[in-house]
């Protein structure tokens, strides 16, 4: 083993290493999420939509987006864009003229403002001033561009200038779970670390009209939503020194399987006409509801937790759309209101991409802190995205979830 001299001592690597890394598993110290101010109901938006691309002579297709939103689960979304917004930009609605530069411009500038809405709710209610972060992840499918929305977020957050950032684009609905299982790395693998991770997304850049790629546009605008969710990620216990900071749920373990032969599911690309892509909601449901369980059973397994019962569980799934959670809840055999926050997510937010795992990871926090029977001790986050791929990690839930938070 080779060393190293340092003032007459000698430290192998392997010694260096341990001093390194964290003494204990990362947890979740803290959530925030937030949303654009402009809302529309999904009983008007079917309307609201054919109006906004002077689409109203489109009958049919009309009548097919009102069947699609009446069947989504959700009652309301969030949208950055406004029409006073797509009046000014009409190229937006015409596939054939350019506007991914116009797209990306705004989302520039808006992305980091929403990113940092959330991000300050995570911080306020963690405790700690936010010179303590050390790494910052921001995941995005809205923004391309460098320097980007984690350097622009990093300055109205007020980060010190060596946070360690990492920008995850194009990752789809599984963004936020992969985000949390790389901040799991990086908390677990450097002492003292505090990991800002901060998901952003703004329909904008997929905004069309109807004939544009149909049906799949029809499908994005009946449940995309656009919000931002945040996490503040540490590993080692320092209560003695800060005592505001409480774990609340501890992430054990972590894994991303691609489902082989699956491609042809779900797909995303940059074009000149903005963000576009391909989701077959025929095949996706079916994938997503006969490899779960296979993919949970294996990560339970590893753990010497393989006889824990679904049921004894607690759930934070990514709701991808209500067709998924119903299938999943089907093939998982799940006492009803397993799946309580990721259908509760879904009413209220819609399809917020890789954000939206956080917002229902945030619910099943609420409902634990609230909850007055016993909690589960036990439980799995899992998104889904491009690939067709499932990021599922294992939970082990604190006892200060049933120390409320202040409200923030």
């Amino acid at each position: 083993m080779k060393t190293m001299a340092s003032g007459g001592t000698h430290a192998t690597v392997l010694e260096i290493r341990r001093l390194q890394r964290a003494d204990g598993p990362a947890a979740v110290l803290a959530i925030g999420t937030a949303n654009p101010p402009h809302c529309v109901s999904q009983e008007e938006f079917p309307d609201y939509y054919f109006r906004l691309t002077k689409s109203e002579h489109l009958t049919d297709l009309k009548h097919e987006l009102r069947t699609l939103c009446q069947k989504s689960g959700t009652e309301k979304r969030f949208f950055h864009h406004t029409p006073e917004m797509l009046d000014a930009h009409p190229h937006f609605l015409d596939a054939g003229r350019p506007s991914l530069d116009d797209r990306l411009e705004i989302a520039a500038a808006a992305a980091p403002e929403l990113a940092a809405a959330a991000a300050a709710k995570a911080i306020a209610r963690w405790g700690r001033p936010a010179t303590d972060i050390t790494h910052l992840v921001l995941s995005t499918n809205s923004c391309a561009r460098a320097p980007g929305a984690d350097t622009r977020l990093a300055s109205l957050l007020g980060l010190r200038p060596t946070v360690a950032r990492t920008t995850l684009n194009l990752n789809g609905c599984a963004a936020g779970a992969g985000s949390l299982r790389l901040a799991k790395d990086l908390a677990e693998n450097n002492r003292g670390a505090r990991v800002l991770v901060v998901c952003v997304e703004l329909t904008l850049v997929a905004f069309r009209g109807p004939e544009h790629n149909y049906p799949q546009s029809l499908i994005s605008q009946a449940t995309f939503g656009d919000g931002a969710g945040a996490v503040i990620v540490g590993a080692d216990d320092t209560v003695e020194q800060y005592p505001t900071e409480r774990p609340l749920f501890e992430m054990v373990s972590a894994s991303q399987t691609l489902v082989p032969g699956t491609e042809h599911a779900i797909a995303m690309r940059l074009t000149e006409a903005g963000l576009d892509g391909h989701i077959s909601i025929r095949d996706l449901v079916p994938i997503a509801a006969r490899n779960v369980e296979q993919c949970l059973s294996a990560l339970l397994e590893q753990l010497g937790l393989g006889g824990v019962g679904w049921n004894d569980l607690f759930w934070a799934v990514h709701p991808g759309s209500r067709a998924i959670v119903d299938h999943i809840d089907a093939a998982l055999r799940l006492d009803p209101g397993k799946l309580a926050a990721s259908r509760t997510v879904m009413r209220e937010y819609g399809n917020m991409l890789g954000a939206t795992v956080i917002f229902v990871l945030d619910e099943q926090r609420r409902r634990m802190e609230e909850d007055d029977g016993e909690e589960g001790v036990w439980g799995v986050m899992m998104g889904f995205g491009t690939g067709f791929t499932i990021e599922a990690m294992v939970l082990h839930a604190t006892t200060n979830l049933k120390q409320k938070l202040p409200l923030v």
